[in-house]
């Protein structure tokens, strides 16, 4: 069945010189309404242990615009200044329910510079986007069509740090569920094999960081030698942005294909719960682990299975997946990082990341198949929780019983009462 979705279109424009200052002056005043209602929400509650609504904030908003200091605020669009009291809003609301960190203070050089406008501030007509306080519609380059006949309910306008200006229309649009497959996958993340797949396929890291690594250096090196506040220092940041600009454009993209590829092929996908912030307190591979962008991946591959009608397995964090002889269910005590291969006192030979590929494959199908959490027969969970967690189902039909080797004999349900 089709699932109705609100969906993101991202395209770059050219904004004339008169919309480039309109724009930007609304950048400054969206930073600085959020600023100033964040530092009065915290001077009220530390002060007068006192809180303050959106629609206090709103109020205030309207007065501070009367006075001489900052009457410039009403020379932009109303718009983007609400949006950005009710961005505030919702990361107080994440913070009381304890989601996220205090809000912090919007930075000039290091916040992203955005304005968001609502339907009543901008017109769409004829395929033509015109924004509020503008005469001329902007000048976007259609990379890929619109859903026939959508119409924008939310436009959100940006300009990242290498000077390029994009759009992004938020629609309505129609998710066909992908066609039953009959197999399951699971997926273990390295760093010389950006995942390994349990029916023993490798997917190489491209490693776009370190590809222009060489470029990024002579960059930094010539912006290190600009004098500050000069406009050939600005330049020169300009050129280290261009770079930073077209790794992360060039990561994205590989992860949005491979990411597809798994979704399309596969009934169930199965991946492990990893803490990347921990691992990045590893000095030796903090670079690489950044580079790899694991956790980019694993949010592509949980809202793409929501769209399709597919299953996203996840693994608790300590399952050991890579020391688990998947053939006699023998746990090695220790398996360095510098072991690429190793025998069990069965005989088995195994890779250890397509070991581990399988048998997080086969404790995922487990979960699926007990509707509960399963735990290895040798190894509890350090955090007294079972050794496998899942996220919410979707659809299972069509999975075998049993896939990615002999690893699932040595997994039992754990249907203990909680």
């Amino acid at each position: 069945m089709a699932e109705q979705v609100k969906r993101a279109f991202r395209y770059r424009f050219y904004p004339t010189g008169e919309q480039a200052a309109e724009l930007l002056r609304t950048f400054g005043c969206v930073r600085l309404v959020y600023n100033k209602a964040l530092q009065e929400r915290t001077r009220a509650w530390y002060g007068e242990q006192r809180r303050i609504s959106y629609g206090q904030s709103s109020a205030a908003l309207t007065e501070w615009k009367k006075t001489e200091e900052l009457a410039f605020l009403a020379e932009v669009s109303s718009v983007p200044l609400q949006q950005a009291l009710r961005h505030l809003q919702t990361a107080f609301g994440n913070f009381f329910a304890k989601r996220a960190k205090y809000p912090r203070y919007k930075s000039r050089k290091k916040s992203r510079a955005s304005a968001e406008y609502t339907r009543s501030a901008f017109t769409w007509r004829d395929g033509h986007l015109t924004l509020a306080k503008m005469a001329d519609p902007l000048d976007i380059r259609w990379s890929r069509p619109l859903p026939k006949g959508a119409e924008p309910t939310t436009v959100t306008v940006s300009r990242d740090a290498a000077g390029r200006w994009f759009v992004s229309l938020l629609c309505q649009d129609t998710i066909a569920p992908a066609a039953a497959a009959t197999t399951a996958v699971g997926l273990d993340a390295g760093i010389t094999s950006l995942v390994t797949l349990s029916n023993g396929e490798k997917v190489a890291n491209p490693k776009h960081e370190r590809r222009d690594r060489a470029r990024l250096a002579h960059a930094q090196r010539e912006l290190s030698r600009k004098a500050k506040g000069s406009a050939n220092r600005e330049k020169a940041r300009r050129k280290v942005a261009r770079v930073h600009a077209r790794i992360a454009d060039r990561r994205r993209d590989f992860l949005h294909k491979l990411s597809t590829r798994l979704v399309r092929e596969n009934q169930a996908v199965v991946i492990e719960d990893l803490t990347v912030r921990n691992l990045l307190k590893n000095g030796k591979l903090a670079r690489a682990i950044s580079d790899a962008a694991w956790t980019e991946l694993r949010s592509m591959l949980e809202y793409k299975c929501a769209w399709y009608g597919r299953e996203l397995v996840v693994i608790d964090r300590w399952f050991p997946s890579s020391k688990l002889c998947g053939t006699c269910g023998t746990i090695v005590a220790k398996l360095p990082l510098s072991v690429r291969e190793w025998t069990c006192t069965c005989g088995a030979v195994h890779d250890r990341d397509v070991n581990a590929a399988r048998n997080i494959l086969a404790a995922g199908l487990a979960a699926s198949a007990c509707g509960d959490g399963v735990r290895p027969q040798r190894e509890s969970s350090r955090t007294g929780r079972p050794s496998v967690k899942q996220e919410p189902q979707r659809a299972t039909a069509g999975i075998p019983p049993r896939l990615g080797g002999g690893g699932s004999q040595v997994l039992k349900c754990d249907r203990r009462p909680r």
